[in-house]
């Protein structure tokens, strides 16, 4: 044989003669090393977008908010993640204002919450604050803005930090996803700022009550408006009430006699000037010998309203005060200051005969979350109120003299004064009433007697469709000190020329049964 051999094909080869093989077999393999590379990096590229997008929006839900003060406000201001931008000033619970202030992709939220007391009564005490206060809210809002924009950076970064040595286990991706954070935030910040139109503040929407916010405006001109014409009507109403005593004098079932002591008990003035020539006058027409005020004098409580309380000199009479839920410490200062008054505040005085007792109101709100209607009357309030009565039924219980009346302004306080004297006499829900209260075994009986407001409510008694009335009372007591009757008087609102009078005889002064009513009105 020679050397040129013919190779033979293998039992295993099928390949036919004369047919070329192919370089490789068409068998899949695994794919080359730079393809493997590229899709490995693309997955974990987009593992780390999307766990930095996460931390992010954790991130900003978690710390993006801050409290702070703007004016006499304590607010909270928070970002979230909002395509559409935009401002949401919320003013619970009246609603909103939504601005357009800036594009997204965040979204500004101010809360405004309670008043802080100090720095309102700091406005209210000195009016130049006032153009001070809105200079310094425009810096209150820019520094609380750029703490809340610090604040949610460092919320999505240390966020997206936690969240990828979670996921990853690893410190460089980890720190790719911190940078990356920090991107994305600093970016939306930016392009909300970079979009910011001030003018937005002078264009709001409004959401919720304050849907009505430019009739409030109005509303409110309308009743300055109104209030005026009510004070000049009420100047020539007073006038009628000198007619009252003609009248009084003339009703057949009723004549007090020479040693009757006259008591004007007033209630819930609320800074309403017309009051006093109202109590003026009924001091001189009726001979009061001491007036009793149970308080809410004023409705803050702050320094200028304590000018409002120097009419009470002009009274020539004993007058006998306890602090309402309006007043504050200074307010019960300045009647002290009064050369006629006397405050008391758990304590004790005897008067034109009568040993009378009261204590102050325990609150001072100077606002709504006590309404006269109670809704602020929470059961720790309750407890409060309540304490303030037991407190003064201890004072009358250890009074050296029997008491004739007892004073409280909220008649929540009236129960635990049962049985410890004949009258207990209080104010604050601008409602006249007049009750036993549950008679305690083997002790006397206790009348309890609620004024209305003798300044109308002040001006939010023009609030409602009618205005509040002026209404006081004046008390006759017998020799005894003992209630025999009471004349309740009211003076109405705008648009009704009429003071009336209503004659209410005791049947019984020691039972404290009222006879039945006698109005009297005069036009």
């Amino acid at each position: 044989m020679d050397g040129d051999t013919n190779e033979q094909p293998s039992a295993g080869d099928k390949t036919p003669a004369g047919v070329r093989r192919r370089p490789w077999p068409l068998r899949r393999g695994p794919a080359p090393t730079g393809v493997r590379r590229s899709l490995r990096m693309t997955g974990v590229t987009l593992a780390v977008v999307l766990v930095s997008l996460a931390g992010v929006v954790l991130g900003v839900f978690a710390g993006g908010r801050v409290d702070t003060d703007i004016g006499p406000f304590q607010a909270t201001l928070t970002l979230t993640p909002d395509t559409s931008g935009g401002t949401t000033v919320d003013i619970p619970p009246l609603g909103a204002l939504l601005l357009d202030s800036h594009d997204g992709p965040t979204h500004l939220t101010v809360r405004l919450g309670a008043l802080d007391q100090m720095r309102t009564e700091a406005l209210i005490d000195d009016p130049a604050s006032i153009q001070r206060a809105s200079v310094s809210a425009v810096e209150d809002v820019r520094t609380g803005v750029m703490r809340l924009g610090l604040r949610t950076v460092a919320s999505a970064v240390l966020a997206t930090l936690l969240l990828a040595a979670l996921v990853f286990r690893n410190v460089r991706r980890t720190a790719l996803s911190g940078v990356l954070a920090l991107v994305v935030s600093l970016g939306s910040l930016g392009a909300a700022a970079g979009t910011l139109r001030p003018q937005a503040i002078e264009e709001p929407r409004y959401e919720g009550l304050l849907v009505n916010a430019p009739a409030i405006v109005g509303d409110a001109r309308r009743i300055a408006n109104d209030y005026t014409r009510y004070a000049e009507q009420l100047q020539r109403l007073v006038g009628n009430v000198s007619q009252l005593y003609t009248t009084v004098s003339g009703l057949p079932v009723f004549e007090p006699a020479p040693d009757t002591t006259r008591v004007l008990h007033v209630s819930d003035m609320h800074l309403n000037p017309t009051g006093w020539s109202l109590i003026r006058t009924v001091v001189e027409q009726f001979d009061i010998d001491v007036v009793i005020d149970t308080g809410d004098i004023t409705d803050w409580g702050s320094e200028p309203e304590a000018s409002f309380v120097g009419s009470i000199g002009l009274l020539k009479r004993p007058y006998v005060y306890i602090r309402g839920n309006h007043d504050s410490g200074r307010t019960a200062a300045a009647v002290a200051r009064q050369p006629n008054a006397i405050v008391l505040n758990n304590s004790t005085t005897t008067v034109a005969g009568l040993t009378i007792a009261g204590i102050g109101d325990p609150r001072f709100t100077p606002d709504k979350n006590t309404s006269p209607a109670g809704s602020g009357l929470t059961k720790p309030v309750a407890e409060q109120v309540i304490g303030a009565g037991e407190q003064l039924a201890a004072t009358v219980r250890n009074s050296p003299r029997p008491v004739n009346i007892a004073l409280v302004h909220d008649p929540a306080s009236a129960g635990p004064l049962s049985g410890t004297c004949p009258l207990v006499l209080a104010g604050h829900t601008h409602a006249r009433q007049v009750s036993m209260l549950p008679q305690q075994p083997g002790l006397g009986p206790t009348q309890l007697m609620v004024e209305g407001s003798t300044g109308g409510a002040g001006l939010r008694g023009l609030e409602g469709e009618k205005p509040t009335p002026l209404s006081m009372s004046v008390l006759y007591f017998d020799k005894d000190k003992l209630l025999q009757a009471y004349d309740d008087i009211t003076v109405g609102g705008t648009g009704q020329a009429q003071v009336n009078l209503e004659r209410h005889v005791i049947k019984d002064p020691q039972a404290g049964e009222p006879a039945p009513v006698t109005p009297t009105p005069t036009r």
